[in-house]
């Protein structure tokens, strides 16, 4: 994998990466954010090659990482993997996931010079640009977690994202290690159709299976032939143990039994999560004792299932951006004691401007339950109304709070928490930055 780069891009290599990480010390010394993404934007005007140009300097290879959920989480896990081996890892931690993003971070590990000196990349790939950066990146593996609907104003429908990641994969190297999610139907057909080599994760759990399919699922459907696919049971939304009785499409067989694993993060989702890394982490060649050793040193990234003591009150925050991820962080809510719940929805660019998917959520789960919800965010009211809608009578246990002013309405629920009880935040994207610097003071952006 590691070739050198070329001479004639020598020269613009090392002047780009001089004049972003001024860039990023300005940023960070001025205390203007994170520096995640602006240092990549200016450093690929002066040499449009650099992803390609540090790409190639990685020794052992990229891991990319790809998905509507749980790329931060899975690539974290990973890294502590490779790290409790001893590797050298550059990784965009931020979720920076786009080109820019993932300029900026091969860029921490270089010298001044633009020399980098890791083992391996791990990198999360914002969905819609995967078919865009495999060739300049040339991954040794790919994961490819789920799909699910998330801002279709921009990515548009699950299928089609299948089929623009199956033709873009397919032009890769035959060495190519891709794993997809065995419970995805769409991924699962992916996997099946490329010439690669395929090794699967998913869950072998019958036990864990949901009651029933979720209203609004993404893929119900055998994506070889169209027809009505049969469940044998689901784990979360469309995931699940699945037959096509007309073309005899199935569910391919994942590498590692589920139940031997353990997850150290709340919600079956990050089981995925867990099982993802660890069959990446076999397909690099590392020892299962070490990987199962390094699995409950993981830290959770911000935002994700991440854990905070303020002022003497315990706060989980549950990253929850569309409907699959959301019904899941609902599940971990109304599967706990706690009664003291603040949603907070934004429709920013990074969240996704067309809100409406939060009708495809479950909250009826949620308020049925009763306790305080409190609800916040640039689209306040339209989350409340939905909250409002999902009340069966008037006469429901519930004690709806609507504050527009987030710091109040971290404040207020931080007051209706019990102090033997853990308050538990849901935002969208946006919305957990603004969270995470209310209640913490730091800046991620």
């Amino acid at each position: 994998m590691a070739n050198k780069v070329q001479p004639i891009d020598k020269l613009r290599l090392g002047l780009a990466v001089s004049v972003a990480k001024s860039v990023t010390f300005g940023v960070r010394t001025l205390r203007l954010g994170a520096a995640s993404v602006l240092p990549g934007s200016i450093a690929r005007r002066i040499q449009p090659k650099l992803l390609q140009s540090l790409s190639q300097q990685v020794k052992k290879g990229i891991i990319l990482i790809a998905g509507t959920n749980g790329k931060t989480t899975t690539s974290l896990l990973l890294r502590t993997m490779l790290e409790e081996e001893g590797y050298r890892v550059a990784h965009n931690s931020t979720g920076a996931n786009l080109e820019n993003g993932l300029v900026t971070a091969l860029m921490e590990s270089t010298d001044l010079f633009g020399n980098l000196n890791v083992d391996y990349a791990i990198l999360e790939v914002d969905e819609n640009i995967v078919a865009k950066v495999l060739q300049p990146i040339q991954p040794k593996v790919i994961l490819c977690l789920n799909l699910f609907r998330d801002q279709l104003d921009r990515y548009g429908e699950v299928d089609s994202i299948s089929k623009r990641w199956t033709k873009a994969i397919s032009t890769l190297a035959p060495d190519t290690v891709v794993i997809p999610n065995a419970d995805d139907p769409t991924l699962s057909y992916l996997g099946q159709e490329l010439s690669q080599k395929v090794v699967f994760f998913g869950l072998t759990e019958p036990e864990k299976y949901l009651e029933a399919i979720p209203h609004a699922v993404d893929s119900i459907y055998c994506p070889n032939c169209g027809h009505s696919l049969d469940y044998q049971g689901v784990y979360l939304s469309h995931l699940g143990d699945y037959t096509c009785p007309s073309c005899g499409f199935a569910k391919s067989e994942p590498t590692l039994k589920s139940r031997e694993w353990e997850q150290v993060l709340v919600g079956l989702y990050n089981k995925y999560n867990t099982l993802a890394a660890a069959t990446a982490a076999k397909e690099l060649g590392m020892h299962e004792t070490i990987i199962r050793k390094a699995i409950p040193k993981f830290q959770p990234a911000f935002g994700r299932a991440e854990e905070l003591n303020i002022n003497g009150k315990k706060v989980r925050i549950l990253l929850s951006k569309n409907p699959v991820g959301t019904n899941e962080t609902i599940r971990v809510v109304t599967e706990s004691n706690n009664q003291t719940t603040l949603l907070v929805l934004n429709d920013r660019v990074q969240d996704g401007e067309d809100v409406s998917w939060i009708w495809d959520v479950d909250t009826e789960k949620l308020v049925q339950r009763g306790g305080t919800l409190i609800v916040s965010g640039d689209r306040v009211y339209d989350m409340a109304l939905r909250l409002r809608y999902s009340q069966k009578s008037i006469d429901n246990k519930l004690n709806l709070i609507v504050e527009e002013d987030l710091r109040q309405a971290i404040t207020t629920a931080l007051e209706n928490t019990p102090e033997n009880e853990t308050l538990h935040i849901l935002p969208t994207y946006t919305a957990m930055l603004d969270v995470r610097e209310a209640l913490t003071g730091k800046k991620i952006r």
